[in-house]
Parts: C-alpha cells; sequence; structure tokens
C-alpha cells in the first residue's frame, strides 16, 4: 500500500488549485513477494478541501509463488479530506472520509469504510509536514470490538539539506478481531494491525524522474501473521 505525501501543505499556502499524480514501479525483495507493483496515485486540492487516491497492481514473477500468467492482485484506496474553515484557527483540521478494499488470488481485503479527522503540522516552510489522523473504521463483514484507526503521514523535503531528496511515509495501526479455537470452545480476540511504508526519493535534476525505494514493514497484515520487513526499490514518475 502506498499513500502520498502531498498534504495540506498546498491549501495552506493559499492556491486555490492543485494536482499532481504520478506512478511508481516497485520491485518487492521479500521472500513471500519477489514481484512487481505499479501504483498509480493522484492528488487533487480545491476551495473544498482535498481528494487522494491510489491504486496498486502486483504482477507476480516467481512461479514458486503462484501463477505467474496473470496479474496476482489489486488494491485501492481513495479519501476526501473536506475544510470549509481555511482561513481559520482551525485551518490544520480537516474532516476525512475515505474507502478501501482489493482482490488477491486466493483471498480478498474486505470493504473498508472510514470517517475521521486529520490534523496538520508543517514547518515554516512546509519542508517537513506530519498529519496526524483518528478514524472510525468499519470493516464489512468482520466482527471489530475496536473500530478504530490511528494514521501517522509525514514528508521531509530536501533531507539533510541535500536537494531533491525526499523521505516520506505512512504508519497505520488499526484493529480486527479473529477466531481462536480451542479444546472445548473458541474465543474471539482482537489484534492490533500494523503497516507502515517508509520511503526515500532521489529526483535527478528534473521533478518529474525519481530512484529510490521502501521498506513495508508490517505486523498481522492480511494473511501474514507476525512482523515481516519487506525492501522495495524502484522507480517514480511525476506527471
Amino acid at each position: 500500500m502506498k499513500k502520498l505525501i502531498l498534504s495540506a501543505a498546498i491549501l495552506l499556502c493559499g492556491l486555490t488549485a492543485f494536482a499532481q499524480t504520478n506512478i511508481q514501479i516497485m520491485y518487492d525483495f521479500g521472500k513471500d513477494r519477489k514481484q512487481i507493483t505499479t501504483t498509480l496515485e493522484g492528488f487533487y486540492v480545491d476551495n473544498w478541501g482535498n481528494t487522494f487516491f491510489f491504486v496498486d497492481h502486483d504482477f507476480a514473477l516467481n512461479k514458486d509463488l503462484g501463477d505467474t500468467s496473470s496479474p496476482a492482485g489489486t488494491y485501492m484506496e481513495v479519501a476526501r479530506c473536506l475544510n470549509f474553515w481555511q482561513n481559520s484557527a482551525l485551518a490544520p483540521l480537516s474532516f476525512q472520509v475515505e474507502y478501501n478494499g482489493g482482490a488477491y488470488k486466493g483471498f480478498g481485503i474486505n470493504h473498508a469504510f472510514l470517517t475521521g479527522v486529520d490534523w496538520f503540522l508543517h514547518s515554516a516552510d512546509f519542508n517537513n509536514t506530519l498529519n496526524l489522523k483518528v478514524l472510525y473504521k468499519h470493516i464489512v463483514n468482520t466482527n471489530q470490538k475496536v473500530p478504530m484507526q490511528f494514521t501517522v503521514v509525514w514528508g521531509m523535503q530536501d533531507l539533510f539539506g541535500a536537494k531533491g531528496l525526499r523521505f516520506s511515509g505512512f504508519a497505520d495501526f488499526w484493529w480486527e478481531d479473529h477466531t481462536v479455537f480451542g479444546e472445548a470452545m473458541s474465543a474471539q480476540l482482537s489484534h492490533t494491525v500494523f503497516i507502515s511504508e517508509p520511503q526515500l526519493w532521489y529526483s535527478f535534476g528534473t521533478e518529474h524522474f525519481n530512484l529510490g525505494g521502501e521498506v513495508e514493514l508490517s505486523y498481522d497484515f492480511g494473511t501474514t501473521r507476525g512482523f515481516r520487513a519487506r525492501p522495495c526499490l524502484g522507480m517514480k514518475w511525476v506527471f
């Protein structure tokens, strides 16, 4: 999964219209992945707030890990932040609604509907940004004792004074219940799901072409139990 780190800085800088679309192509070195993922991202600002979406499309390459004759799966997110009070003291606060879900060979990621608030922090020059989100999360056909998600999104431009070097990423925490079967009974236990994708990109003399990568850090995410660290390398083109 990816999350674009352009944020409400554009809104607070006073621009009334802004759009960016980019495509990323990554190779995942994880021993349970070994696949290529393409990501199409879009971020669009208007007078009412901003809209963000991304679509991940996976292409399996390792025959030992499954069929390689067709795409392995797709995942998408779309989120809308509403902010009608951009000239007030509450300008950093936005209301957010979001949908996400996906389908992969052998399993699906259930529809999820989220709503909540986003709080935006930034440095004086907007090179360093931080978004904090508290969201109610409803996952279809899933038991949830704690239907919440906490999200942190960050961006650091020209890292260590190196022009064109960008460190960005996100971290999501939420809870899902799963059934544990014993000898004479079963119990619903709530467990924490965590995923983070810190990215490092460098633009080579142009804002359009970037080389870099990410590390996907996860715990109990998808069908995988326990902690995983999956490094990826790739390129990004900003349209």
